[in-house]
């Protein structure tokens, strides 16, 4: 194992100017193209796939025969038209035999490490509380866990790759979490630390760019065109993506919306922020702030997984206080849908995904704060993986990669011919 230098801890917030501009986005391929057709569509036919991306029905028989040869797609069986009309033809589809990609969500008090096929689904999870949050300690804990979750759960498949999600500013191309206050990690080399620990390809990128991206491979369709995803949790930020490209910014800085003015303090009880004012988004709804909100009516948990539990048991106070968030959240949603105008903004919080009175109150909140949104109903919805959101979103880094660019430097794939 190479030394590395220390990675360095917080002290205050990294000015612009000291912050590397980002490196290009990466454009999906052509073979990129055709393996999301597959996944979308799968089993399909190669005429079906030239027809869906555009390709010709040559280039598609050429990207189909390399993602066959590197154990990506598999062929189904033969099938003919109707009533044996037609000619028949070979139908392909996502190879969930062969492969899995690895995934760590490093969230404020503890991680979680996953395992998930190449069609998107966690196969197993793992979440441990951090013994301390210095990020060496972090980062080398969670390359530990690996193996054993892979030998409990992988029945044999191999890992790709390990993708890493985490809340705050993270640089995604060159492997690094810019700035995470909560955690007080600042410029941690996180892919150097845990490609040196694991021996795997490392992809890094905050986890509401990868839940974004999650949902585009996997769950909302309506969220391809463009969408914004709202992530509610200890961190509160954002992502947002147009013609399925989510934008980082020059400095990786896109989404930071924690710091959103609510304008909640009208009653006088709105929560300080660590910047100095009140009643910015993050402040008045994250988790701590709901802790603190519950013992303020007598209602004392040790975590906010305990407050949940009491909401879905239906513990008046509790679900009480998940409506007052839920309309927080919605008017800090009507901000961001006026701001960007997307086909759909996606809800990343527990009271929203598993408490249909806080999607409604949400809603309504959106309804009456919005100038662009008609149909609140249809445009905001709750993240397609309500209860496995940490294990995906690590997961989902590591897949996003493969599914950009399926040709690229995979060591676990057989060499492109």
């Amino acid at each position: 194992m190479t030394s590395l230098p220390a990675p360095a801890r917080r002290s205050r917030p990294p000015r612009r100017s000291e912050i590397p501009p980002a490196g290009p986005g990466r454009r999906v391929s052509g073979t990129g193209s055709v393996l999301g057709a597959i996944l979308d569509h799968g089993p399909v036919a190669r005429s079906t796939v030239a027809r869906l991306t555009g390709l010709s029905p040559a280039s598609v028989t050429g990207h189909v025969g390399q993602l066959l040869s590197r154990g990506l797609v598999r062929e189904s069986a033969e099938t003919t038209g109707p009533r044996g009309l037609g000619r028949p033809h070979v139908p392909v589809e996502i190879d969930t035999a062969r492969f899995l990609v690895a995934g760590a969500h490093i969230a404020v008090a503890h991680s979680t490490v996953s395992l998930m096929d190449l069609r998107g689904r966690v196969v197993a999870e793992e979440r441990k509380p951090h013994r301390d949050t210095d990020p060496r300690r972090v980062l080398h804990d969670l390359a530990a866990r690996l193996p054993r979750l892979t030998a409990a759960h992988a029945a044999g498949r191999q890992v790709l790759a390990l993708g890493v999600a985490t809340g705050h500013r993270v640089d995604t191309a060159a492997g690094v979490v810019v700035d995470h206050p909560h955690l007080g990690w600042c410029a941690v080399p996180v892919r150097e630390i845990l490609t040196d620990a694991t021996g795997l390809p490392v992809h890094v990128d905050s986890h509401s760019r990868a839940l974004a991206r999650a949902e585009q491979m996997f769950g909302e369709v309506s969220t391809r065109a463009s969408t914004v995803l709202l992530f509610v949790g200890a961190v509160v930020d954002a992502a947002f993506a147009t013609s399925g490209e989510l934008h980082r910014g020059p400095r990786s800085g896109a989404g930071s919306v924690a710091h959103l003015p609510l304008g909640a303090g009208g009653s006088g009880d709105a929560e300080p922020c660590g910047c100095g004012r009140t009643g910015c988004l993050q402040s008045e709804v994250s988790e701590r702030a709901m802790i603190r909100r519950a013992a303020e009516q007598s209602l004392y948990v040790g975590t906010f997984q305990e407050l949940l539990d009491h909401a879905l048991a239906g513990e008046p106070r509790a679900v009480d206080l998940f409506r007052r968030r839920a309309r927080l959240v919605g008017r800090a949603a009507a901000l961001l849908l006026d701001m960007f105008d997307p086909e759909c903004l996606v809800v990343v919080e527990p009271g929203a995904g598993r408490l249909p009175e806080c999607l409604a109150d949400l809603r309504e909140e959106v309804g009456m704060r919005s100038s662009v949104c008609d149909d609140p109903e249809r445009a905001v919805v709750p993240s397609s993986f309500t209860g496995s959101v940490l294990a995906t979103a690590g997961g989902a880094v590591a897949l996003g990669a493969l599914y950009t660019d399926p040709l690229g430097p995979w060591p676990a794939l057989p060499a492109v011919s």
